[in-house]
């Protein structure tokens, strides 16, 4: 007799989003089953992995990932053109970290002009992401939101201090939003209930449920990614039917685990070697808790992470 693997069967389904234009324009989400279970239902795209660069040269990032950008690091037009053209990025996050008050306090016009020459450069989807500074972002975004009209890229954060302005920004201008709360489903679920009380196109929301390191609260994260899935598909809850997004490059590349030399640990192996390993595992972890979309730093990660999603889809 034929063995009959079991199989589960889900009512609802995550919602497919298409960001930037032409033919470089990229579709992550859309499946009907849990991440990578084709063999249950319909898994139509692909997850997206994002090169993460910045409007100011990384000076805080280990010397370990910042090499393979020592060359362009210092101008985010030739950054992204690097990452477009050398590395293959299916997509481009810029991150303004220097309109923080903190690390260099540039203006929203500043801002504004990178975004316009990246834009201009690139071929491929871009991410704008702010400095994580709420008030100060609410400035920037809603100015770099109308620069890139038309080019329907990804806003973010919008945190529950700030989302009215900037979920209102990208609806007028055309984009998609990341929604990011603390870890917390139903924080969560209740920022994009919020939003779309704006009228903002609930298909049109990526859920940003904040990650953490492997070492640093990974399980937890696991598990509220992993609840916030379960809760689209088995209860077809449609607030929670948003393709997820795992930051990674942020957190994996300020550890210990990450920073700390040969010298000092020679026991945990080549410094090198021990990063990327960190941030593959990390973003491998996220992608089967649930998530669609990842912003990732170290070339040789992604090629990792690129070959496992491979050999699952």
């Amino acid at each position: 007799m034929a063995f009959t693997p079991p199989k589960e069967t889900y009512t609802g389904k995550v919602y497919p989003v298409t960001i930037g234009s032409g033919d470089k324009a990229v579709t992550f989400g859309g499946e009907n089953v849990l991440p990578f279970h084709s063999f249950e239902g319909s898994t139509p795209n692909r997850p997206v992995i994002a090169y993460e660069i910045m409007d100011v040269p990384p000076t805080d990032w280990p010397d370990k990932v910042k090499e393979p950008y020592a060359a362009v690091s210092d101008d985010p037009v030739k950054w992204a053109k690097f990452c477009e053209q050398d590395l293959k990025a299916k997509a481009i996050a810029l991150r303004l970290y220097g309109t923080h008050p903190d690390s260099g306090n540039k203006s929203a016009d500043d801002a504004v002009k990178v975004v316009k020459d990246v834009l201009a450069a690139i071929s491929v989807p871009l991410i704008i992401i702010g400095s994580n500074h709420a008030e100060k972002d609410t400035d920037v975004l809603v100015k770099v939101s109308e620069a890139a009209k038309g080019n329907t890229c990804v806003i973010g954060k919008a945190q529950e201090a700030n989302y009215k302005t900037i979920a209102a920004s990208a609806m007028a201008n055309g984009h998609m939003l990341i929604a990011m709360s603390e870890l917390d489903i139903n924080l969560s679920k209740q920022l994009n209930i919020m939003i779309t009380q704006l009228g903002f196109t609930k298909e049109k929301i990526i859920i940003d449920p904040m990650c953490s390191a492997l070492g640093y609260g990974l399980e937890y994260t696991y598990t509220v990614m992993e609840r916030i899935r379960l809760t689209a598909l088995t209860l077809n809850d449609a607030t929670m039917q948003q393709p997820m997004l795992g930051d990674v490059g942020m957190y994996v590349w300020k550890i210990k685990e990450v920073t700390a030399s040969e010298d000092i640990l020679p026991e945990w192996g080549a410094l090198t070697e021990r990063g990327v390993a960190w941030e593959a595992q990390t973003a491998a972890s996220l992608l089967l808790s649930g998530a669609e979309l990842l912003i990732m730093r170290h070339p040789e990660a992604v090629r990792a992470v690129d070959a496992f999603i491979d050999e699952l889809v």
